[in-house]
């Protein structure tokens, strides 16, 4: 006897299918040095969006590991405004929910409460959970996480529950951070055994064993940063042509900035900040000196800095 299955609630249009053709492409124009992790991210993404979620449970589930600013909550953000319209993911940082209270803080002290994840969720009814750094969370909103990723739903203090199956769940963290700093030379599968092995030793089994991807970020070598830095620069300029301000920047103003910019362990997080500076500062001193706040960005040796000329 054939048993026949309902098919997928998915909605075939043209938007979603477009938006899904292209998203790998996105994904590798907006995070770089991550390669190695694209096909299985868009895997998940992709059958999340088709349908093909079981109906109990999350779109899809992910643990993002490794060093600071190499890209966990950055292509977090890139696919979830992909998918979403331009939405932001709704993010909740784990070292400020540590003590015994954190469950409250999320779903409510009192049945008259809803808490800080019922009241993010008032007005979404889909989109990305983010919770960042999760080993820092209380053993009590590890269990709430559970809830989450085994029935897709969440029971607020008010006795609501909440549904949560068109929604994917992010979790980051920087366990094993070390042996990727350290392992330069290691092929990528060696680094993300070490650093799983790492994970399943600080992490709840249980809580690991139902994420669909845990996935190793690669530490970023320079030249990876330099196309980071190359890309802010580009979105950068993009955004002070757009307040009125277009400025071009010059070889050597792109490698000023780089050698600026470039952290070894703290990967590419100082980057925009000296990007956005120093671009900034360039046309505030033009303005203050009475001329245009255009054109090409070169190196003051003199004064360490970009000047317009």
């Amino acid at each position: 006897m054939t048993v026949l299955r309902s098919a997928p609630s998915f909605h075939s249009t043209e938007t979603v299918m477009d938006r899904l053709r292209g998203l790998r492409a996105h994904l590798e124009a907006n995070i770089r040095g991550q390669g190695h992790l694209m096909e299985r991210v868009v895997s998940v993404l992709t059958r999340g969006e088709m349908g093909f979620a079981h109906p109990d449970r999350p779109k899809g589930s992910f643990l993002f590991v490794g060093p600071t600013g190499v890209g966990k909550t950055e292509l977090t953000q890139v696919f979830t405004a992909h998918l979403f319209d331009g939405r932001k993911p709704v993010r909740f940082d784990m070292s400020e929910y540590q003590n015994q209270s954190s469950v409250e803080k999320l779903i409510g002290y009192e049945v008259s409460e809803i808490g800080l994840l019922g009241r993010a969720l008032l007005d979404v009814e889909d989109g990305t959970l983010l919770f960042d750094e999760v080993e820092k969370a209380h053993p009590l909103v590890l269990d709430l996480f559970l809830q989450i990723l085994d029935d897709a739903s969440i029971t607020l203090a008010t006795g609501e529950r909440r549904n949560l199956s068109r929604f994917y769940v992010v979790f980051t963290s920087n366990i094993g951070s070390a042996e990727v700093m350290r392992m330069t030379s290691a092929p990528m599968a060696t680094v993300e055994r070490t650093v799983l092995n790492r994970v399943g030793q600080q992490l709840r089994p249980e809580l690991v064993g139902r994420i669909t991807e845990k996935i190793v970020f690669a530490r970023l070598q320079f030249e990876t940063q330099r196309e980071i830095c190359e890309l802010m620069i580009a979105r950068e300029q993009a955004r002070l042509h757009r307040l009125g301000f277009p400025v071009e920047a010059t070889p050597e103003a792109v490698e000023f900035l780089i050698r600026r910019g470039f952290h070894k362990t703290l990967g590419a997080r100082p980057m925009r900040s000296t990007v956005e500076r120093y671009l900034q500062d360039a046309i505030t001193r033009s303005l203050l000196d009475a001329h245009s706040g255009c054109g090409r960005l070169v190196v003051s040796p003199e004064q360490d800095r970009l000047i317009l000329a």
